[in-house]
């Protein structure tokens, strides 16, 4: 039993509930046998006069009549019971893992995410979980619950007639083999299953998510290849599966009902024999016919629990990924951020290597260089949104895998060149920034960030849904929500990357105001693109091939004549240039 508490990933209270769940299971399964012992206690009444030659009592037929009656009515309450141990807590318990999963992979480093697709992702916090949800209000309980009913009757049984209680459960080991021994080749072809469901899903939301590129080009026909393929290959795929499970519940079943005609053969032998009364031999007949459908639901369950475990294996596996830790009681007191000999490795490859950066508290640090030279990836260790490979990124003083990733981040504010907006309203999507903060704080955080030219054009204001990823405003309206976020979260440091790089002059111009706001008063981490924009920093630290190879001053650079001075000078000769006839 605690192993299935473990495959199931159950907290305390899940357990509790899922084995209260169990024992209603199998009390409403001995409910469903008061019915057949009334109606084997009236045909005994029944035969009674025509035995023995008396007459009939019909105050006792009346009596089972009341019994039928109450039993029937028991049942109702006992189902009743089922239903709320067995799927409510189901509901509650799947709701559970669920937010603990979404929680969990939210504390899971970025080089995590590196190495899954985002439609796995989905599918473990969506299809996994609602599998578990499954197993647990249709599948476990009613397995263990007809194992548990089987054994009890059968005990019962054998205290009527051993031999015919033997011979009703004899082909119940047979049929079973053939299902667990089978498991291998169900699990091998479930496996295929899953792949193939999860590859779908990942078509799918790449289809959606390049549908524009898609139409522009006129590429619907070549580009839904793939997506009808994975359709195609989860369709046989699933024929496959449901196909060799069915051949072996079919073959398992028609041998469990075999033995139906075992209890007869044997029944009939006794009675001839005279070692066998017809009221026993007509009550196993009866019991017979009800007992064999639990276990057939048995055997059809078996598949599916294994089928289910393909899924509890892959949501354990996502709850064992090792997320980031530290102390959350940590304040810090100052804000300078020092790198000490800071490396760091994309799996086997090294992007930073052997770095040593000072970035003095209340200044600003442009992080300059070609591209592929390190700045985004060095500008996403300070956060620790990954852990460096080898050195130290110390804040304050302290270094920052000793503090919890949340309370480290509860220090810094973002502004990235991809904004990510939620489908809902632009208060909203600015209040995240501070989720306590009061509408007076979030209109003086967005008027900062010239947020309210462009939504008093809107039709509800700060109150109008934007849509998936804000999609009914501009990229520089979209792009001053985040910068509002930034101000309202009023954080003593600011990472940049580069605003401002994809904006027309009139929305970059407003950028470039409402960062002005931003950066007043705070250490701020510049990723810089355009060189000329970061030109009054205090510091320009140029990256190459993930080295530190100059820092300094912009004049100070300029005047080295090393790289910075060369993709500077690249750079303004870029500005002269214009499209020809």
């Amino acid at each position: 039993m605690f192993a299935i508490k473990k495959t199931l990933a159950l907290s305390e209270t899940g357990w509790h509930d899922f084995k209260r769940a169990v024992f209603a299971c199998v009390l409403t399964n001995l409910c469903l046998f008061l019915p057949f012992i009334v109606i084997i206690q009236a045909i005994v009444t029944l035969l009674d006069p025509l035995m023995s030659g008396g007459t009939l009592d019909t105050q006792k037929l009346l009596l089972l009549l009341a019994a039928g009656c109450a039993a029937a009515l028991l049942y109702f309450f006992v189902y009743r019971n089922e239903y709320r141990k067995t799927y409510t807590t189901a509901y509650n318990e799947s709701a559970k893992i669920r937010i603990e999963a979404a929680e969990h992979i939210r504390k899971l480093p970025l080089s995590f995410f590196n190495n899954k697709d985002l439609s796995e992702l989905t599918t473990n916090i969506m299809a996994d979980c609602a599998s578990v949800e499954h197993t647990m209000s249709h599948v476990v309980p009613g397995l263990l619950s007809t194992i548990i009913t089987s054994a009890l009757i059968t005990v019962i049984l054998c205290f009527y007639e051993w031999r015919m209680a033997l011979s009703l459960f004899a082909a119940l080991p047979i049929a079973l083999c053939i299902i667990l021994l089978t498991r291998t080749l169900q699990a091998k072809f479930g496996e295929r299953h899953v792949i193939a469901k999860m590859n779908v899903s990942g078509q799918v939301q790449e289809y959606l998510e390049g549908i524009k590129v898609v139409k522009s080009f006129g590429l619907s026909g070549e580009k839904s290849k793939a997506l009808e393929s994975a359709l195609r290959n989860m369709m046989w795929e699933a024929i496959k599966f449901e196909g060799l499970a069915g051949i072996f519940v079919t073959l398992a079943s028609i041998i469990l009902q075999a033995g139906m005609g075992l209890v007869i053969l044997v029944g009939v032998t006794l009675l001839s024999g005279g070692s066998l009364d017809p009221i026993r031999f007509l009550m196993f007949v009866i019991i017979s016919a009800k007992i064999y459908s639990p276990l057939l639901v048995l055997l059809t369950l078996l598949p599916e629990f294994f089928y289910m475990l393909i899924s509890t294996a892959r949501l354990q596996r996502l709850r064992t990924e090792k997320a980031m830790t530290g102390e959350e009681n940590i304040s810090l007191q100052n804000y300078d951020i020092e790198l000490q000999s800071v490396s760091f490795a994309y799996g086997g490859e090294e992007v930073i290597k052997d770095i040593s950066l000072k970035i003095p508290q209340n200044s600003m640090t442009a992080l300059v260089g070609p591209s592929g030279s390190g700045k985004s990836t060095l500008s996403r260790l300070i956060p620790r949104f990954w852990d460096v490979k080898q050195g130290k990124i110390l804040i304050g003083g302290r270094n920052i895998r000793d503090i919890d990733p949340e309370r480290l981040l509860s220090y810094m504010s973002f502004v990235f060149q991809d904004v990510v907006l939620f489908n809902d309203t632009v208060m909203n999507n600015i209040r995240i920034g501070k989720h306590d903060a009061d509408d007076e704080e979030v209109f003086a955080a967005a008027k900062l960030a010239r947020c309210d030219e462009f939504t008093a054009a809107l039709p509800r204001g700060y109150e109008t849904v934007i849509g998936e990823n804000g999609s009914t405003l501009s990229g520089g309206e979209r792009q001053r929500v985040s910068i509002a976020r930034a101000l309202l979260k009023n954080a003593p440091i600011v990472l940049l990357d580069e605003a401002t790089a994809s904006l027309d002059p009139e929305n970059e111009g407003l950028i470039q105001e409402a960062i002005s706001e931003l950066v007043k008063s705070r250490t701020i981490i510049v990723i810089a693109h355009r060189l000329r924009t970061v030109m009054g920093a205090d510091k320009i630290a140029v990256l190459e091939n993930g080295r530190l190879v100059e820092e300094g001053r912009g004049d100070e650079l300029l005047a080295k004549k090393g790289l910075f001075a060369r993709l500077y000078n690249i750079q303004q000769e870029s500005l002269g240039w214009t499209a020809g006839k």
